[in-house]
């Protein structure tokens, strides 16, 4: 079957392999921007005169601030000036942060800073998902999708143990010099190799009247509102223990030097959970793989709560049930964004802009309660995570009206 290749070349101007290469690397951009700087943290706080060490999470949260509301500019402004235009210009503006922020001599200044860092960053989530849009539907799009997230999630494999390797030769700031050059680098690309895949004719006006008629189509429809909830939660549950992870893994666990290793260990299942997606979503369907993952994840949660009130899990235990988790998490992260995109292909700039920014703003919020709950213990995270899951439940079930795992798309 040569269709989708055809399909992909001729609407994107790359193969199929390098279009899921190119997006999974745009999506990258944020999974760098967090976890490369974990093993760092310590140091910023330390060099910037921050005294309390959950403050030291802020890092992480002002990026996903500045994110989260900015991808409501940049989804109308891609479906009125196409995807190309604004996607180089977030990635010229998130490096300029990025070298910027090896000067600051305050955390202040450093938080102002990410927070814009995070706003450049918002093109990139948001065209990279209209973009997928644009050119896929149906099990197809999640297919690509789950592949684009499979190649996304070696990124926090591997990002850790990159920051902890610069930290052995050089101070944070270098961090920062490296997480530049990468979006340089993966603005080349862009900006000579992809193709424009908005149609003109799908071109909306950057109008108020127009962007609030987006958002309403978009909050409007009950199987988008609610799958966009229902990731919104669950991505609570992994930025909790993204901000704290520091301080279990090397608190906790006392780790120390060997924290990148069990982090990627975790990263590597949601990878291995993508890859799983991609090769069965076409024959089960989205709804019966997400779901059966959301009931396990919750599961899997209920037991992780049980088992950590009992005391400190032992670190072989902690990372068995912890991954098991991630694995569930990874077989309903492509899923839920393609169930909740499916239906506003006409308007998927300001669709994935309005998602978008649930998600990142709803799942960071809740994320920081989670992480600023840490005691010294992972019982917080443990019931942060069961608590999103019987909430995102509770929306999966409003979004198919109480039925689970009914196929809405043939196979094929």
């Amino acid at each position: 079957m040569t269709k989708p290749l055809d399909q992909t070349a001729a609407l994107s101007g790359l193969t199929k392999v390098q279009f899921i290469a190119l997006m999974a690397m745009l999506m990258s951009i944020n999974a760098i921007s967090i976890d490369i700087m974990l093993p760092g943290l310590q140091e910023i706080g330390a060099s910037l005169g921050v005294s309390d060490e959950n403050d030291r999470q802020y890092v992480i949260s002002a990026y996903l601030v500045g994110m989260g509301f900015a991808q409501l500019f940049f989804g109308p402004l891609s479906d009125r000036l196409g995807r190309k235009a604004p996607l180089i210009g977030g990635l010229t503006l998130y490096a300029l942060c990025a070298l910027a922020i090896v000067f600051v001599p305050t955390f202040t200044m450093l938080l102002l800073l990410r927070f814009v860092q995070g706003v450049g960053a918002a093109a990139t989530r948001v065209v990279t998902v209209s973009v997928v849009r644009d050119v896929y539907g149906g099990r197809q799009m999640a297919e690509i999708m789950s592949l684009v997230m499979m190649v996304f999630m070696i990124v926090p494999v591997i990002a850790p143990s990159i920051g902890q390797l610069i930290m052995i030769f050089a101070e944070w700031r270098m961090i920062f010099v490296v997480i530049a050059l990468f979006a340089l680098a993966i603005s080349v690309p862009v900006a000579t190799r992809l193709r424009e895949t908005l149609a003109p004719t799908h071109r909306r006006a950057f109008t108020a009247a127009v962007i609030l008629d987006g958002f309403r189509v978009v909050l409007t429809n009950r199987i988008a509102l609610f799958y966009t909830l229902a990731t919104s939660v669950l991505l609570g549950a992994l930025f909790g223990f993204i901000n704290s992870a520091q301080q279990i893994l090397v608190g906790v666990y006392g780790l120390g030097i060997w924290f990148p290793v069990v982090f990627a260990s975790f990263a590597g299942m949601m990878a291995v959970a993508s890859f799983t997606n991609s090769r069965l979503v076409q024959r089960f369907g989205m709804r019966a793989l997400s779901h059966t993952a959301l009931l396990g994840f919750t599961l899997a949660s209920f037991v992780w709560v049980a088992v950590s009130l009992l005391g400190t899990l032992p670190l072989p235990l902690f990372v068995i049930v912890y991954a098991a988790v991630m694995f569930q998490f990874g077989l309903m992260a492509a899923n839920f964004n393609a169930m909740a995109m499916e239906p506003l292909g006409h308007v998927a700039g300001t669709a994935s802009s309005v998602l978008g920014f649930m998600q990142t703003i709803g799942g960071g919020v809740i994320g920081a309660f989670i992480g600023q709950a840490f005691n010294g213990s992972v019982t917080p995270l443990a019931i942060g995570s069961f608590a999103v899951g019987v909430l995102a439940v509770v929306f999966v079930l409003v979004a198919e009206r109480g039925r689970l795992f009914r196929p809405h798309n043939p196979a094929g």
